[in-house]
């Protein structure tokens, strides 16, 4: 179905000046949706009503939120948590600060929605050291909203206790899964954890914890405000909602952009984005951030961004951050410097992760520096073949995926570098 993306007006980062000020944010509807809960609402009906409205996960998985606040057990009188995930560190990935800047209160609006609606004590909004002028903004919000009576004791009144926190990360790409983000909360070094038990079962501090991205809980306003099949309306009907597409590489005008899910690969290319820079032909778009498989340029006709669209071109959504390549892309080069990434990245507790990445890394070198062979080739799928599906997290599939579909994908710029070392030794 055709996406009416020219008649859509931001809702999630509505060109409102100094929305980010909490005064703004309240003449503007703000924390409404906050005592409409508080005040008419139980914690069942949230959390049926975001099930139904289908707020896929935007850091990535992809998975229904309200679902996944449905698997919290009941409350046993004991603490429970929210981990707020803005850590943002995957190559391509660049839309969370905007809700940090622009529109911060959404967010917290709709984490102490959630709160309600888990029975949660307390939020942890974890961002990465890097995001320091991110985070002093998120802190500036959160000590505003405590200042109105939003955060605290007694939240309007309504006898629900909520608290938030700012948690600064090192800057560990590791850190953006679960698990390990919860283990750098509780002070300790970011190695994933070891599943079951899931964190609504033992999270933190071995507590029920959910664990959400920022845009993800910035919609939860919205579904509330106007209800789940209203939410259903917008963009692709499994995938629904609006997304912040943040596109990044070789278009003409990069940035966030927020649309509808569902958009037209192309149409965000040419139309948002002013077409491809010195109007060379796209090569190949990586449309998830750097760990979701790249497409070829030439088969991205009638590709959109939405989960089924993608899983059927061969990719992933991920975090709806594209990144585009033109037709001078050395996809050698390009393999080579997120393999790199990945490599400095893996946090080295599994050893098809901490090896393999490394394997992959020095076999692109090889290659990139002329002295590949053509078993190489074979040699790097054989390699993502033994680390995918091998490990704790996901990294070393972050890891594998862009190599093997780049190599197969590719294949002819790869054997290219093979076949001039052979030309040049003989």
């Amino acid at each position: 179905m055709a996406i009416d993306w020219r008649n859509y007006k931001p809702l999630l980062i509505p060109g409102i000046p100094n929305l980010h000020k909490i005064e703004v944010f309240e003449k503007n509807g703000g924390y409404e949706q906050l005592k409409k809960t508080l005040k008419s609402l139980t914690p069942e009906a949230v959390v049926n009503e975001v099930k139904a409205a289908n707020i896929r996960g935007r850091g990535g998985a992809g998975f229904n939120a309200g679902l996944k606040w449905s698997f919290m057990p009941k409350p046993d009188g004991g603490p429970r948590y929210i981990a707020a995930n803005g850590d943002e560190s995957e190559p391509g990935t660049f839309k969370d600060r905007k809700i940090f800047e622009y529109n911060p209160h959404l967010f917290i609006e709709g984490a102490i929605i959630a709160g309600f609606a888990m029975h949660i004590t307390a939020v942890y909004v974890y961002i990465r050291g890097e995001y320091k002028s991110w985070i002093d903004m998120m802190q500036k919000a959160i000590d505003d909203a405590y200042a109105k009576g939003y955060l605290g004791k007694n939240i309007l009144g309504s006898g629900f206790d909520l608290d938030m926190y700012v948690h600064s990360g090192a800057g560990a790409y590791i850190c953006g899964e679960e698990s390990s983000l919860m283990e750098s909360l509780e002070g300790k070094r970011g190695y994933p954890r070891v599943k079951p038990p899931f964190p609504a079962q033992k999270g933190l501090w071995g507590r029920p914890t959910t664990i959400n991205n920022i845009e993800t809980l910035a919609n939860v306003p919205l579904v509330i405000k106007n209800g789940a099949d209203w939410y259903k309306s917008i963009g692709a009907p499994t995938h629904p909602g609006p997304v912040l597409y943040g596109i990044s590489g070789h278009v003409n005008r990069p940035g966030v952009y927020e649309y509808p899910t569902g958009m037209s690969i192309m149409e965000l290319i040419n139309d948002v984005c002013g077409g491809m820079r010195g109007g060379k032909k796209v090569k190949a778009v990586i449309p998830g951030g750097s760990s979701t498989p790249p497409l070829r340029g030439d088969q991205l006709e009638g590709v959109c961004m939405d989960a089924d669209s993608l899983r059927t071109a061969g990719s992933m959504m991920g975090t709806a951050g594209m990144i585009v390549m033109d037709e001078d892309t050395d996809m050698v080069d390009a393999l080579w410097r997120i393999s790199h990434f990945y490599h400095h990245e893996s946090c080295g507790q599994c050893t098809p992760c901490r090896d393999g990445t490394g394997f992959l890394e020095k076999t692109l070198i090889k290659i990139r520096d002329g002295e590949g062979e053509m078993r190489d080739l074979d040699l790097l799928l054989d390699l993502c073949t033994q680390m995918e599906g091998r490990t704790i997290c996901a990294l070393a599939d972050a890891a594998a995926w862009p190599v093997r579909y780049t190599v197969t994908r590719f294949r002819e710029d790869f054997e290219k570098r093979v076949k001039n070392t052979v030309f040049a030794l003989a």
